[in-house]
């Protein structure tokens, strides 16, 4: 019992604090984009092969740029996408080597990780400043890791769930209306998630944007916010 009861606070130091303090403060706002009126469309997961580009179609309809925390074993497979990214004039940020889960990474992989991680990005001549945990988990190691690559941590205040098999592309663009507000960092999903979630999230923003067009949003990348 006492050998579990160790172990228990080490992990709550180690992982699980460090996780809800950073969900509770969130990220927060620059002063000198206080006047504006704005959203931060941000997709976790991919790239995926296919809907990342139909995403990327849809955004360059409305000339929306947007922020793709990128996962680095996906972004190293698909080159092509990653730099049309780039060339499209999108922010680009890391969303870990292969989505591993934060909380139960010891010390040694979540430094190799960053390492392999930022290794592979820089082959692919991308400048990462951002990054964004799987599920939002990290650890006392993410933070060292954080810092020793100068990179901001970013998580969102707007997330519906889009990932999962039952949501209906209805459903979240339902949730997207009503949840976001002025400034809100919104988190989408345009890899991974399960039954074609991302061709759900698609449908659901080719809805949705132009309701917040008409309602007077502009959209702000990541690298507009922080870097």
């Amino acid at each position: 019992m006492i050998i579990i009861g160790i172990m228990g606070v080490l992990l709550l130091s180690y992982s699980i604090i460090p996780t809800f303090y950073y969900k509770f403060k969130g990220t927060p706002i620059p002063n000198y984009v206080e006047e504006k009126k704005f959203l931060s469309l941000t997709f976790d997961d991919g790239p995926d092969e296919k809907y990342t580009v139909e995403l990327l179609d849809l955004l360059k309809k409305y000339n929306i740029k947007a922020t793709f925390f990128v996962v680095a074993k996906f972004a190293e497979e698909n080159y092509e996408i990653i730099k049309r990214m780039e060339e499209e004039g999108h922010t680009i940020g890391l969303h870990s080597l292969e989505h591993k889960n934060g909380l139960l990474n010891g010390p040694l992989y979540t430094s190799n990780d960053f390492k392999e991680s930022l290794r592979i990005m820089k082959r692919l001549n991308i400048n990462v400043k951002s990054f964004r945990p799987p599920w939002g988990h990290l650890n006392l190691s993410t933070i060292i890791n954080l810092k020793k690559y100068n990179l901001k941590l970013v998580l969102w205040d707007v997330i519906i769930g889009d990932w999962k098999s039952d949501i209906t592309s209805d459903e979240i663009s339902n949730r997207l209306i009503m949840q976001s507000k002025n400034k809100s960092i919104i988190c989408l999903h345009d890899g991974r998630g399960e039954n074609e979630a991302p061709k759900r999230t698609i449908e659901a923003l080719e809805r949705t944007i132009p309701i917040w067009i008409e309602e007077g949003y502009e959209f702000l990348k990541v690298g507009e916010l922080y870097e």
